[in-house]
């Protein structure tokens, strides 16, 4: 069946990967960083689950939790590398503050969507503050989980994404950085595209939609 659809994501594969933010991020605000990888372990696994329980990541993400709540509750489990308290007033702003577009994402999403391809935005929001003055330019549809009460990997944020799009799941590819989410995405016939760096990325786009994208 002809792919007609991208949906992609944004953290990570519209912008440079996220493990460098977090990097700037501890060495600028001087965090202990054993600390934050055994608290984001603990959260991430649950949040990934997929047994219903909620944590501080699934509900800042699905927008349960105010992102103030959920910087007070990580700067809690948080400290510096000299045992201080990390403040938690803007620490997610700070935590991705690093974050830079990645040209090449948007080119091909630009080149895609001139050739006829329908795009949309699915990202699970931390409180970012995203290019809102671009995305008439790159996207028919964006989904952002904490305005619509959904993240991924459940289904039904997908769901969401294929009925904007007006296209059924084997028309349509998903971009991601994070495996579990292509995985869930695949399960309802989805064609995933698990995005390690843009050249690679492309490449596979190009393949999917038979047109150049570089």
């Amino acid at each position: 069946m002809t792919v007609r659809g991208l949906i992609i994501d944004w953290g990570g594969v519209l912008t440079t990967p996220l493990r460098d933010a977090i990097a700037e991020w501890i060495e600028a605000d001087d965090i202990d960083h054993e600390g934050y990888r055994l608290v984001m372990r603990e959260w991430f696994a649950q949040a990934y689950a997929g047994d219903g329980a909620v944590n501080p990541v699934h509900g800042l993400e699905d927008g349960s939790l105010p992102p103030a709540e959920f910087e007070r509750m990580l700067a809690e489990r948080l400290r510096t590398r000299g045992g201080m308290a990390v403040a938690a007033e803007g620490l997610l702003l700070r935590m991705f503050a690093a974050f830079e577009p990645v040209e090449e994402m948007y080119e091909a999403l630009r080149r895609a969507r001139a050739a006829g391809v329908r795009t949309c935005l699915l990202s699970n929001s931390w409180g970012n503050t995203y290019p809102r003055e671009s995305f008439d330019e790159l996207f028919d549809q964006v989904v952002i989980s904490g305005e619509v009460g959904l993240r991924k990997p459940d289904p039904e944020i997908f769901h969401h994404a294929l009925d904007l799009l007006d296209l059924p799941a084997p028309e349509c590819a998903f971009i991601d950085d994070i495996e579990h989410n292509i995985r869930a995405a695949e399960s309802l016939g989805i064609v995933g595209v698990h995005h390690a760096d843009a050249a690679t990325t492309v490449a596979r786009l190009e393949e999917l939609f038979g047109v150049s994208l570089g």
